[in-house]
């Protein structure tokens, strides 16, 4: 199984999962033109996609979703919540509930629910049909919840955001009702959070930690990597951006 990211951050996301012969999208906030850019470094194209999961209506994962979809009869899935925040009445849909897997192609998938101001948020941990490999993407979470600590553990790899440091955005540029809605239970996580699951969760098996999601007016890579590398028993973390977000990355 591998990973790579379209980009990452605030103004789009989007992340593929792939094993053998089938490719997973994670998300789209990206017009269908710098989508299509972005993909070209990966050599695949988007009719080629088997899946498109949604994980909640914000823009910055869902603006282009649809579109996407629509354009190259992807099949879509997400929870009944977020189709309706997210998508047009008519669009079909494959529903997702959180805590129950779903197999696509030589993926299985196990939405998960978290704590977020969406109407459904879900958020995946991925798994080889055929191995056991496993790996979880964590991102737009508020805080870090008894369920999240158990569904997350025993990983091979992990995608775990790191938003915000929290100096940064109570001295940052954004007005306190965005800096509380950031720092809310139903926000983002910040660095101490996501560092909190890594000391939480039973990282035996991990040997792969991707930093994601970070802000470039709350946080910078170099706080990032320079906190992760001072835990035990972690990897050197791969640390996405914007741009680019990263590239294949196997498990």
């Amino acid at each position: 199984m591998r990973i790579a990211s379209l980009g990452s951050g605030s103004k789009g996301n989007a992340t593929l999962v792939q094993y053998r012969e089938t490719t997973i999208l994670v998300d789209n906030g990206f017009s269908l033109r710098r989508f299509q850019q972005r993909l070209q470094r990966f050599e695949i194209e988007p009719k080629s996609i088997d899946a498109v999961l949604l994980t909640h209506e914000h823009g910055d994962h869902s603006s282009g979703v649809e579109r996407l979809c629509a354009n190259f009869g992807l099949p879509l899935w997400t929870a009944v919540g977020t189709a309706r925040a997210a998508l047009t009445p008519e669009f079909d849909y494959h529903r997702l509930v959180a805590g129950q897997p779903v197999s696509i192609g030589a993926i299985d998938v196990l939405p998960v629910t978290v704590p977020h101001d969406a109407s459904e948020p879900l958020q995946f941990i991925f798994q080889q049909a055929d191995s056991g490999k496993r790996l979880g993407i964590l991102t737009d979470t508020g805080h870090i919840t008894s369920h999240i600590v158990e569904a997350f553990g025993r990983l091979d790899a992990l995608l775990l955001e790191f938003n915000y440091d929290a100096e940064m955005l109570a001295s940052g540029p954004y007005p306190d009702y965005l800096k509380q809605r950031v720092g809310g239970n139903h926000g983002h996580l910040s660095n101490e959070q996501s560092l909190e699951l890594l000391r939480r969760i039973d990282t035996s098996s991990l040997n792969c930690l991707i930093a994601a999601h970070i802000s470039e007016k709350n946080n910078t890579a170099g706080i990032v990597d320079r906190l992760i590398r001072e835990l035990d028993d972690v990897p050197a973390p791969i640390l996405a951006n914007q741009e680019t977000g990263f590239d294949w990355i196997t498990i």
